[in-house]
This record gives C-alpha cells, structure tokens and sequence, in this order.
C-alpha cells in the first residue's frame, strides 16, 4: 500500500484476481507485448504515413480478436495505407 495510490479496496480486488486466474495477467503481457511489437512493426514500414488514429481505429473497430487476428487486421492496414 505504500507503493500505490489505489485504494485498499482495489488492491485487494487487483491480488484476489491475479491469484484466482494467474493466466490472465499472462495474456494480458502477451497481448501488450504483441500491439507493441505491431506498432512499430507499422511505423516502421509506413513511415511518414503512420497515423496513430488511424493506427488505433484498427485495433478498436473491430472488437475483441485474437493476436492472431490483430495481427492480420494491421497487416491489411498496412497494405492499404501504402497502396494510397
């Protein structure tokens, strides 16, 4: 508690949830791991055509998916933005 500005309540609530389903903060790091890989993966094949709205309307468009998914979704963007 000393370390945080959150309330007992939430973290509480926050360590209950990471003992009750440890896999979750696991897919979490992968799933942030994953965006961040594909965000500069994106920058860096679109260069000055890089928009991060545009960048974030891919990943908020379309929902929950799968990295797999998302993955291929920001590929089709590239393609796109590059075919402009």
């Amino acid at each position: 508690m000393e370390l945080t500005a959150a309330s007992l309540h939430n973290v509480n609530t926050e360590v209950d949830r990471y003992i009750i389903w440890p896999g979750q903060a696991c897919a979490y790091k992968m799933g942030e791991i994953k965006i961040k890989e594909l965000r500069r993966k994106t920058e860096q094949k679109l260069e000055n055509k890089f928009d991060i709205k545009d960048y974030h309307h891919v990943f908020l468009s379309a929902g929950p998916m799968g990295l797999d998914t998302l993955e291929e979704a920001v590929d089709e963007y590239i393609e796109s933005t590059l075919a402009q």
